[in-house]
């Protein structure tokens, strides 16, 4: 069985919310999935223990795309882990009133692909309330799955 780490910041309770909802899809999809908020990154998440980690972040900032706070701060040191051959997806929610709506989830994308990791699929923007997008996430994290 594969391994998937669904790691998350959140602040509102949205994206941590996607999460829960991503996880058990990629365990419906034969993946051992494993829930984690990014305030408890250790490198260890990196190795060779995941075959996937999927990243979930909100974009905060009207001037300047900014990262959800924990998710900030373990973007500001990303390049202490070794991605390397890594297969990721990347998830974010926001609102599409702002600027740079869900621009958190291009900057984590443009960061890991220069650390070598595999990008598997586009990443998925979610505009407002999460649960009024449930059957894109599902459908989104299956594309996910199948794409391992």
């Amino acid at each position: 069985m594969a391994n998937a780490l669904v790691m998350f910041g959140s602040t509102t309770g949205n994206t941590e919310s996607v999460a829960q909802m991503v996880a058990p899809v990629l365990a419906e999809n034969g993946f051992k999935a494993q829930i984690k908020d990014v305030a408890r990154a250790e490198p260890d998440d990196f190795g060779g223990r995941y075959d996937l980690i999927v990243f979930g972040c909100s974009t905060w900032g009207d001037d300047e795309i900014e990262l959800q706070e924990d998710f900030a701060e373990f973007f500001e040191n990303i390049d202490q882990y070794d991605f390397s051959g890594k297969k990721v997806a990347v998830f974010g929610c926001g609102d599409s009133t702002y600027e740079h709506f869900c621009g958190a989830v291009d900057a984590i994308e443009e960061k890991i692909k220069a650390l070598g990791a595999e990008l598997i699929i586009s990443g998925l923007k979610i505009d407002g309330d999460p649960d009024d997008y449930k059957a894109e996430v599902v459908e989104w994290a299956e594309n996910v799955a199948s794409s391992i």
